[in-house]
């Protein structure tokens, strides 16, 4: 297994949400391997000067009806959060902390946060929701939050964002196959195209 898809993610983003359900079983059909790449995407937005597209007043409202169509087309469960923006800086650092300290509970992990904000729609802007979030999941929020304030942490985070910006990431989803970037869960055919 020789070919690989670089996942650059933020849990904060819908559409990194749906790229998330469909990646795993892309890379197994295609005998690839998935490397999750976690990044800060505020970070990202404020190097690039992007910002979301539901900023845009007339595209906010077509995002989310395309978001609905997507999940459909998926067969993935999805409810738009009405807590969105979520501010991921502390979960993106627990998500990072997982992946470092506990890679053997990473998948498990970033599968409780992700249905929590885009299929139970829970308010991950609170502390409390996110103990508990975090607790019905298996995981001690404790634990967790002590993964956020560890600087070794941080500076992980920190630096795969400082790459992703490097490699011409701008938002979330992207994707890389070698060198070439793939942007937004609605290219994972040319995702699936370049693995082949």
């Amino acid at each position: 297994m020789n070919k690989s898809v670089e996942f650059f993610f933020d849990l904060g983003s819908p559409t990194t949400y749906l790229a998330y359900t469909q990646l795993p079983a892309l890379c197994a059909q295609t005998a690839s391997k998935l490397i999750y790449r976690p990044m800060l995407l505020g970070g990202v937005f404020k190097a690039t000067g992007n910002a979301s597209p539901v900023t845009v007043p007339a595209k906010g409202p077509y995002l989310f009806k395309d978001l609905n169509r997507f999940a459909k087309r998926y067969g993935v469960d999805f409810k738009l959060n009405p807590y969105f923006p979520i501010n991921t800086l502390l979960l993106m650092r627990a998500v990072t902390g997982m992946q470092l300290r506990q890679p053997e509970r990473f998948e498990a992990f970033v599968e409780c946060l992700f249905r929590a904000l885009w299929v139970d729609a829970r308010n991950l802007n609170d502390p409390a929701t996110v103990a508990a979030v975090l607790s019905e999941g298996g995981f001690d929020p404790d634990d967790v939050l002590a993964l956020t304030a560890d600087e070794q942490i941080k500076e992980a985070l920190k630096t795969t964002t400082e790459e992703a910006i490097r490699r011409g990431v701008f938002g979330a989803p992207s994707m890389f196959v070698g060198a070439e970037l793939f942007f937004g869960q609605d290219r994972l055919d040319f995702v699936r195209e370049a693995l082949g």
